[in-house]
């Protein structure tokens, strides 16, 4: 960094290294293949990278989705979500006896709707040719969109 010998110090190493703070990996033809900025990824029990706003780019394609997070942890070999479903989509879409009476929050503890959307879940992630491990082991279903208000957002 020009002018600012701290940040440099922080960026290039003892032995002149440039971190950059992204994260790649060597593909079967030698090439470097970037995946992510490191403060954006997490790696799995396999230790396998993910990245997840890749993967919400794929699941929010759902109709039933209006916001989805995806997450894992080191110590597990798949990745989970939380689910905020497009009310309109459900109210209009999802059969039960209770969807004209019932609140979006109870709807949204029905285990046949979580079934419906995790199920359209994975047919994206077959769609997409997902590998595996990035494909949804669970999901949990959640009535109220993220916002800085409901401090769900930061």
């Amino acid at each position: 960094y020009y002018g600012d010998e701290e940040k440099t110090r922080e960026t290039i190493d003892q032995d002149g290294w440039l971190h950059t703070g992204d994260v790649g990996e060597w593909t079967s033809t030698g090439a470097l293949k970037i995946i992510d900025r490191m403060k954006h990824i997490f790696k799995l029990s396999q230790g396998k990278y993910i990245a997840p706003e890749r993967l919400e780019d794929v699941y929010i394609r759902s109709s039933w989705v209006s916001q989805i997070f995806v997450d894992g942890i080191s110590t597990e070999q798949s990745v989970v979500a939380i689910v905020i479903p497009d009310e309109d989509y459900v109210r209009k879409h999802f059969k039960s006896a209770s969807t004209n009476a019932a609140s979006f929050a109870d709807l949204c503890k029905d285990a046949k709707l979580k079934e419906t959307i995790f199920n359209d879940l994975y047919e994206l992630a077959v769609k997409n040719k997902l590998h595996s491990y990035e494909t949804l082991s669970n999901i949990y279903i959640h009535p109220e969109l993220f916002s800085q208000n409901n401090g769900l957002l930061t």
